[in-house]
């Protein structure tokens, strides 16, 4: 798939067929994440890949918008190891460009995706380092259910050429 039809044609998918996601294709998805870029490429992210059905809804008791993990038959928790940490902070950003990557590549691959935040929450961040015995130093970030769509998303137009300045405000 071309990169901009990725880019463009990527929709938040929250209901999914019952057809689990082969490994391989996992595998593909967080090679994709862990090519994202990072500051001074520090590379904070660590991944727990979720594919058992009592986590996956063990998750909906404290996630407010993770309905779709109902259907979805698995999902990956993006999160940051705050002692890799460089630079202060960016680990937000590298994380966030992981997810993207994530995204993408599932995209890429026919297979549906949605982002769902849990950082700066903290009850979701206490809510997964319960579920999963996250350490203290690691962060959850995001969750990105995967699966293979069982709806079609429309592509509204996004361009809006007003938010776009040269030079200055």
């Amino acid at each position: 798939m071309d990169v901009m039809d990725a880019i463009l044609g990527r929709r938040s998918i929250r209901k999914y067929t019952t057809q689990a996601v082969p490994a391989g294709l996992i595998e593909e998805f967080l090679k994709a994440a862990m090519y994202a870029p990072s500051a001074g490429n520090e590379r904070p992210w660590h991944f727990i890949v979720l594919s058992e059905r009592a986590v996956l809804d063990g998750i909906q008791k404290f996630h407010p918008h993770s309905a779709m993990l109902r259907t979805a038959p698995c999902a990956v928790l993006i999160c940051a190891d705050l002692n890799l940490e460089k630079h202060i902070g960016y680990w937000v950003q590298d994380c966030s460009a992981a997810t993207q990557n994530l995204l993408l590549a599932a995209h890429g691959k026919g297979v549906g995706s949605v982002w769902c935040g849990v950082y700066p929450q903290e009850d979701r961040v206490e809510g997964f380092r319960k579920l999963l015995n996250v350490p203290d130093h690691v962060m959850p970030f995001s969750l990105v259910p995967l699966g293979y769509s069982e709806e079609r998303a429309s592509q509204p137009e996004r361009f809006d050429a007003a938010r776009i300045h040269r030079d200055q405000w």
